[in-house]
C-alpha cells in the first residue's frame, strides 16, 4: 500500500508513529496510508519554515512571483495528473476535479502579479518638510487548514496569495485526500521554490493544535464546517493570530415566476447534484416563487432520475460517490429524517447501485418538496446530493428565509426582472451573489467569502482580501531636517 508521509523543507519524511487509511470512494477500499503528524513533527516543520522565512521575505516580489510562473506553467501541462489523484481520493469525476484545479490555477496567475498588489503609497509634503509613506510587510509563518471537498483548489486560494507576499506556509491538507498537497509540494520545488517556504504536514487534531498555539504561527487560514471554524478562529485568536476561518453554508436559488424554466432546472440540477453535493457553494435549496414551483419540481424530477452515476475515473459521468462510509451514512440519515418530519420525497437515492462498484459510497439525486423552514433537511448542511424545494408566495418571503438563515455564504435569483435582480443584490445578507448565476464564486482577482455563520474573521480570501491578511501595514513618516528644528515639544505634534 502507498505510504505518504509529510513534504518538510524540501524533502518527504519518513513514517509517523500514527496513521490513517485513504481510500477510494468509489470502490470502497483503502488505496494509500497517511502519517499523522505528532506535536514534534509539526513543530520541525514550523523550525524549518521559520528559517527559511529571513531570505524568502528579502526576495524582490518579482523574483518571487517568477517561481510562481514557472509553477503555473508547470500544472498546465499536469493537470490531468492532478486531476487524477484527486478523482482516486475524493470521487469527484474527473472533469470535475480538473475544473477544480483551473480554479486553482487562476489564483496563481493572480498571485503572479503580485507587485502590482504589494505597492505603498506616498503623500509627499504632508508637513513642511515631512513626506509620508505606508508600505506592506510579510507576517513570517502561516498555516492552512483545508477540507477534503477541493484538496488542490482550496490550498490554492491560500497558499499562492501568502508565499507571494514572502510569507512561509505550512498546509495540513484533509487527512482524506493528501495526494494532492503532496504533489504540489514536490512540483514548487521543481520549479526553484526554496526550501522550507512550503511545507505539507499531514495529521489530525493533534497537528492542527500545534498551528493554532505555536508563538511562531502568525496566521491561520481554514476552511470546513462552522463548529470547527469557530474552534479554530476561537483557539487561534486566543494565541494572538490573525485568523480568516470559513464555515459553513446552506444556499439558497430564488426562482422567480418570470425566470426561464429551463436556465434555472438546468442551473439547479448542476449546482445541487454536481460534486455529489460536497461543495460550500452547492444550491440546497430550490425556492420556488408563485405558482412556478409544480413546473420546477416535474422538471428537476426528470433531470434527478437521470443523472449518470459512476466511478469518477469514467468519462462523461455527472456524479461521482461521496467521501467517505461515514458520511454516506451521515447524508442518508438526513433523507430518512426529511421522510420523518413530512417533506414530500419527490426522488429517492438511497438505494442506487453502482455495477462494478457496488462497495462504494454512492448516493443517488435526492429530491424533497414542501420543505418547511423547521425540517432538519432546511435548517443543516447537508453536505449531499439532497436538493430542498421550498414554497413561498412571494419576493419579500423569499428574501427573509435567506435573512433568517444563520449562514449566509451564497445565493443566487433567477429572474428576467432587472429590478427584482437589483433589489436581491442589495436586499440579501449573503456574502456572495450570483444574477441568473447558480455557483457565485469569485474570480482570483475578488475575494471569497461569506457572512454570519458562515466566515469567522475580518478578511475574505485571494484576491485582495488576500493580501491584506497575509501582510502588514507599517506607516512612515520622515523628515530630513537642516540643523536644529527646535527644542523639544510636550503637546501632540500636528504638521505645518
Amino acid at each position: 500500500m502507498t505510504q505518504i508521509t509529510h513534504f518538510i523543507n524540501g524533502t518527504l519524511s519518513s513514517a509517523s508513529a500514527r496513521s490513517a487509511q485513504v481510500y477510494n470512494p468509489a470502490l470502497g477500499k483503502a488505496v494509500a496510508e497517511v502519517s499523522l503528524a505528532s506535536v514534534a513533527e509539526v513543530e520541525a516543520a514550523i523550525a524549518h519554515a521559520q528559517a527559511a522565512f529571513p531570505a524568502w521575505s528579502a526576495m524582490s516580489p518579482l523574483n518571487r512571483s517568477r517561481i510562481l510562473f514557472k509553477f503555473k506553467m508547470l500544472l498546465d501541462e499536469r493537470i490531468d495528473d492532478l486531476a487524477r489523484a484527486i478523482t482516486i481520493e475524493h470521487g469527484k469525476v474527473f472533469e470535475d476535479a480538473k475544473g477544480e484545479i483551473i480554479r486553482g490555477i487562476e489564483v496563481v496567475e493572480f498571485a503572479c502579479g503580485i507587485p502590482q498588489m504589494l505597492k505603498g503609497e506616498i503623500t509627499e509634503q504632508v508637513g513642511t518638510g515631512v513626506d509620508a509613506w505606508s508600505l506592506s510587510q510579510s507576517l513570517g509563518v502561516v498555516a492552512g487548514i483545508t477540507p477534503f471537498n477541493f484538496p488542490a483548489m482550496v490550498p490554492m486560494w491560500m497558499w499562492p496569495v501568502a508565499i507571494a507576499c514572502g510569507n512561509t506556509f505550512i498546509l495540513k491538507p484533509s487527512e482524506k485526500n493528501p495526494t494532492a498537497s503532496m504533489m504540489i509540494g514536490e512540483w514548487l520545488k521543481e520549479c526553484g521554490l526554496p526550501d522550507g517556504v512550503f511545507n505539507v504536514v499531514n495529521g489530525d487534531k493533534e497537528a492542527v493544535d500545534v498551528l493554532l498555539t505555536h508563538k511562531d504561527i502568525q496566521a491561520v487560514s481554514f476552511v470546513g464546517s462552522t463548529p470547527i471554524a469557530e474552534y479554530i478562529y476561537s483557539t487561534a485568536s486566543n494565541h494572538g493570530k490573525r485568523v480568516q476561518a470559513l464555515g459553513g453554508a446552506k444556499n439558497h436559488m430564488v426562482v422567480m415566476p418570470d425566470a426561464d424554466i429551463s436556465a434555472a432546472v438546468n442551473a439547479l440540477t448542476g449546482a445541487a447534484f454536481g460534486s455529489a453535493g460536497e461543495r460550500c457553494m452547492a444550491i440546497s435549496v430550490a425556492v420556488a416563487v408563485g405558482d412556478i414551483a409544480d413546473e420546477l419540481v416535474a422538471k428537476l424530477k426528470e433531470k434527478a432520475e437521470n443523472l449518470k452515476i459512476g466511478n469518477g475515473e469514467n468519462l462523461g459521468l455527472d456524479m461521482g460517490p461521496l467521501i467517505s462510509k461515514e458520511h454516506h451514512a451521515k447524508v442518508k440519515g438526513y433523507i430518512d429524517a426529511g421522510v420523518k418530519e413530512g417533506a414530500t420525497l419527490v426522488v429517492d437515492g438511497r438505494e442506487l447501485s453502482v455495477t462494478g462498484c457496488e462497495n462504494g459510497y454512492f448516493l443517488g439525486g435526492t429530491l424533497f418538496d414542501h420543505v418547511t423552514t423547521d425540517m432538519t433537511i432546511y435548517t443543516d448542511e447537508i453536505f449531499g446530493p439532497v436538493l430542498c424545494v421550498v414554497r413561498v408566495d412571494d419576493y419579500a418571503a423569499a428574501a427573509k428565509m435567506i435573512n433568517d438563515h444563520e449562514y449566509g455564504n451564497g445565493t443566487s435569483i433567477f429572474t428576467r426582472s432587472g429590478a427584482a435582480a437589483r433589489k436581491f443584490s442589495h436586499d440579501i445578507q449573503v456574502g456572495m451573489v450570483g444574477i441568473n448565476v447558480p455557483i457565485p464564486v469569485p474570480m482570483a482577482f475578488h475575494s471569497f467569502g461569506g457572512w454570519k455563520r458562515s466566515l469567522f474573521g475580518a478578511n475574505h480570501m485571494h484576491g485582495p482580501e488576500g493580501v491584506r491578511f497575509y501582510t502588514k501595514r507599517k506607516a512612515v513618516t520622515a523628515r530630513w531636517p537642516e540643523g536644529d528644528i527646535g527644542g523639544a515639544e510636550f503637546v501632540m505634534p500636528t504638521m505645518k
